[in-house]
């Protein structure tokens, strides 16, 4: 295991915002490059929505343990929740899959002590995955941060930042990134085989079914509310913003567009090789056909996006009754590049491409079409290059989870601000004489869980 030369983390309630703020500088020891050393993880968020799964509340974090069951050399081992009662049944699981007892940690700053921690897995609520990440660089840990990295666009610098001034490696959660056919579709396109593109467009076309409305009430037994709540304004507890339904509501969630639309922008932009953000965004949309009282965020929400060369991204989302979209096989979540020569319809594991002005299809591979040998995901991607050290190998870095996500926050400030059209200045990352829409790009985080001025 490696040695890590670590800064102290002061765990009690009465710690200040300035004591986070102040951590030194220093490069940890390298995991040594040899394909047997042992990479430790510990997996942050294992609740998920409220069905259970022979007993198992079913939740993102558990789709980081399984896919790192299966990389050699690796084990988690610590499990962190706000949630006690979730312990036992994935403590057995973890257990199973490993052939060891995981530890168990409800507060996070625990986790970051542990010297024993090489990697650091997010699948904690989009709230939360700044400020982790940033504490996680500080710690000298690697990190793997879902999708969307960040809740806001000025916390996702202060992740680039960190990521760079302490030598993490940070790999953000787009599936997408690591599929090997999508790779070979990115290829084509750069080889030019739809002509020209001009613009791409993304469909998150998911129905979500009413969550009801629900009064305040006493916290669970076993539920750290204010833990879970962390950096958002506090709020009393209400089954509607716990568990994944949090992604409804603006202190915590990020909406469809962050929960799911980030796929197909991040695909898009990808395609489009735009490394940098649009000068111009729109967005419209709202509440339809809900009690306005269940959630605070818009169920259907078009944005769109110009980049200065006049290239065009645009993202639609629907969360009522819909069609799919494109040729029978293309479903109603899919991005479409479209070049003057044709167009390309890309899913999580896959490609198909239709050519001319009648649209004749063309080349089209998903990864079942390679041999496993050369099939990856983001886990296997991420450990990997903790082991050589080679960030540059990462197939999504955190720079790239930063763009994709502000395209979120971009579509967000420009649909809380009235559905304006909105010019942006892709330097500075604010908006250009706008200053409503800029409210929306940070926030003030709640005492003590402050992100630092400076990281």
């Amino acid at each position: 295991m490696k040695a890590v030369q670590r800064r102290t983390f002061i765990k009690n309630s009465a710690i200040t915002a300035g004591a986070f703020a102040a951590a030194p500088a220093y490069i940890p020891a390298m995991i040594s490059n040899s394909p047997n050393s042992r990479i430790n993880v510990a997996v942050v968020g294992i609740a998920g929505e409220r069905k259970r799964t022979r007993g198992i509340i079913r939740g993102r974090g558990m789709v980081h343990i399984r896919n790192f069951s299966e990389i050699p050399n690796v084990s988690v081992g610590t499990l962190c929740d706000i949630d006690e009662r979730l312990f036992p049944q994935n403590e057995a699981m973890v257990e199973i899959l490993f052939g060891s007892k995981p530890k168990t940690e409800v507060d996070f700053r625990n986790v970051l002590e542990d010297p024993g921690i090489d990697v650091v897995s997010l699948a904690s609520p989009d709230h939360w995955h700044a400020l982790q990440t940033v504490w996680a660089c500080q710690a000298g840990k690697d990190v793997y941060v879902e999708k969307p990295v960040s809740h806001n666009l000025a916390e996702g610098r202060k992740m680039v930042e960190a990521a760079a001034k302490y030598d993490r490696i940070v790999q953000a959660g787009i599936c997408y990134r690591s599929s090997s056919a999508v790779k070979e579709g990115i290829g084509l396109i750069r080889e030019g085989i739809l002509g020209k593109p001009y613009m791409a467009r993304g469909i998150t076309y998911r129905y979500r079914v009413p969550i009801g409305v629900f009064p305040d009430g006493p916290v669970p037994d076993g539920v750290n509310w204010d833990m879970f709540l962390g950096p958002a304004p506090y709020r009393p507890f209400n089954i509607n913003r716990f568990l994944y339904h949090w992604h409804w509501f603006w202190d915590t969630g990020t909406a469809e567009i962050g929960n799911n639309g980030i796929y197909r922008m991040d695909t898009a932009r990808w395609a489009l090789g735009k490394d940098t953000h649009p000068v111009k965004v729109q967005s419209t949309g709202g509440l339809f056909g809900r009690d306005p009282r269940e959630q605070e965020v818009p169920n259907i929400m078009n944005v769109t996006y110009e980049y200065e060369d006049g290239t065009i991204i645009q993202n639609e989302m629907r969360g009522l009754p819909s069609n799919s979209e494109g040729s029978p096989e293309d479903s109603g979540v899919r991005s479409f590049i479209y070049g003057d020569e044709g167009y390309m319809a890309i899913s999580s594991n896959g490609y198909r491409t239709y050519l001319g002005r009648r649209g004749k299809p063309g080349p089209a591979k998903t990864d079942d079409d390679f041999p496993q040998s050369e099939r990856s995901n983001g886990w296997k991607n991420l450990i990997e290059c903790v082991k050589n050290g080679r960030k540059q190998d990462l197939d999504n870095p955190i720079i790239e989870g930063h763009l994709s996500a502000s395209l979120c926050h971009l579509g967000i400030a420009s649909y809380r601000a009235g559905q304006q059209q909105s010019a942006f200045n892709p330097k500075t990352e604010r908006f250009i004489n706008n200053a409503e829409a800029d409210r929306f790009l940070h926030r003030e985080n709640r005492h003590p869980y402050i992100m630092p001025e400076t990281v």
